[in-house]
């Protein structure tokens, strides 16, 4: 049955499970065992205490008050036989029995020392029961081994001493003892098994996402059947890609061959023939088909085939803005010459920024492009002042072949494959790309790459 709360009470109850619940896996399973074991312990503690050891305690107490009742009894009864009583008390009762009387009780009352309620507790109830008509008081000497009871009467002051194992039971501390020792090595042992498994599931999250990012990390499933079930799963799926990849490889290799064969022979069958301006167009054909069959065979072929490495991009972006020194654009750079290096595919990451940069100078006259590191991700950002891009159209222009100019004509853009291949690279390596207003009037490109 689901219990339907109030949006504010829903609210509050989600706010407190985002704050309050660990986040990992393993703290959460150590939360649900270290709850039901600490409610154990304070269920198991309590019984015991008003159980067996409440009853032994309450029972010790009721006799040990009652011989002190029966002495007191005695020796106000036979006053001249306080001396034999005193030994009496000593051998039958294991009490030291000393006798004050009114003149000098004073000075014994005002001694006082600590005391304990969970040792004297039911002995002062046994006591206040024994001694209705008579004050009494207890307190604890010699780190709490030894008893002392005033018992103030009529004709004087009764002062008795008696260890404390005769009213406390010391079980109680060897059944916390056990509780809390047995609790932590149940605790020890369901951490180090825990541990082993969300070590795995852990390391089977890396991998993945570091497969995502075109790494080949090595991984080895272990742990519960359950996760060696999920991590050879993994294993066959990038199997599976991996040989997708290599066969789409190799098939495109071959289809860009079969093609650029005829094409070249055009080529060179045009070589021959007289120049003149239909011959000259025909050329200028073939090498836009050569173009677009390049930009084809990069999109569906992407870079996977390449070896995951540490890039500097601070250095790369330098080498594309040389690229582009002899344009009449204005070029500025800014970095923050913090960490600049990252993991990843070195020539899928500078073909990505090469076709967000070119466009930039394709279509502006001034080009801004910052390089910072800001927490654990690297921002990239390249703007310019060119005439920019609708706000709708801001997710087309990532589809594969859409141009805004919806012509094919090579004057006015390319094959609509730019922006494509830049934003595959950059989800490949976890990464994210967005387009937005540049302060400069034109279009700002925002790159997220984590470190």
């Amino acid at each position: 049955m689901h219990v339907v709360f109030p949006k504010k009470v829903e609210g509050a109850l989600r706010y407190l499970k985002l704050k309050l619940l660990p986040k990992t896996l393993f703290f959460r399973t150590m939360l649900l065992i270290f709850i039901p074991l600490i409610v154990v312990q304070i269920v198991s503690i309590i019984a015991y205490f008003n159980g067996s050891w409440g009853k032994v305690g309450r029972r010790l107490s009721e006799n040990l008050s009652s011989n002190m009742a029966f002495v007191v009894q005695l020796a106000e009864a036979n006053p001249g036989y306080f001396p034999e009583i005193k030994e009496l008390a000593k051998k039958n009762y294991n009490l030291e029995v000393e006798f004050f009387d009114n003149d000098s009780k004073h000075s014994e009352m005002n001694k006082t020392s600590r005391n304990n309620k969970l040792v004297t507790g039911f002995f002062e109830d046994a006591l206040r029961h024994d001694f209705k008509d008579e004050v009494t008081s207890t307190y604890l000497t010699d780190k709490d081994s030894v008893l002392i009871t005033l018992v103030d009467t009529k004709e004087g002051l009764f002062k008795f001493a008696t260890s404390t194992k005769n009213i406390f039971s010391s079980s109680v501390f060897g059944f916390i003892a056990w509780m809390v020792g047995t609790s932590l090595l149940l605790f020890v042992v369901s951490t180090l098994f825990l541990r082993v498994q969300a070590r795995s599931i852990k390391q089977l999250a890396e991998a993945a996402e570091d497969f995502g990012k075109g790494i080949d990390t090595p991984f080895k499933p272990y742990g519960s059947s359950e996760v060696r079930k999920a991590g050879i799963a993994f294993t066959k799926m990038k199997e599976r890609i991996n040989r997708q990849i290599s066969e789409r490889t190799q098939m495109l290799a071959g289809v860009s061959h079969d093609l650029r064969t005829p094409l070249t022979r055009m080529k060179l069958q045009l070589a021959m023939l007289p120049k003149n301006e239909d011959n000259k167009e025909f050329i200028e054909d073939i090498s836009e088909m050569e173009k677009m069959l390049d930009g084809y065979l990069a999109f569906v072929s992407g870079e996977g085939g390449e070896q995951s490495t540490f890039v500097d991009m601070n250095e790369m972006i330098l080498s594309i803005l040389n690229k582009f020194r002899n344009s009449k654009t204005m070029i500025r750079y800014t970095t923050n010459d913090q960490v600049s290096a990252i993991q990843g595919r070195e020539q899928a990451l500078k073909r990505a920024i090469t076709n967000i940069i070119s466009n930039a100078f394709y279509y502006g006259k001034t080009v801004a492009v910052g390089l910072e590191s800001v927490g654990n991700k690297m921002e990239i950002t390249v703007e310019d002042d060119g005439p920019g891009i609708p706000e709708d159209k801001r997710e087309d222009v990532f589809k594969a072949f859409y141009r805004i100019e919806g012509s094919r004509n090579k004057e006015t853009g390319g094959v609509g494959l730019g922006l494509s291949i830049a934003k595959d690279i950059i989800v490949s390596h976890g990464g994210t790309i967005e387009l937005g207003d540049s302060s400069m009037g034109g279009l700002r490109v925002l790159i997220c790459i984590p470190l």
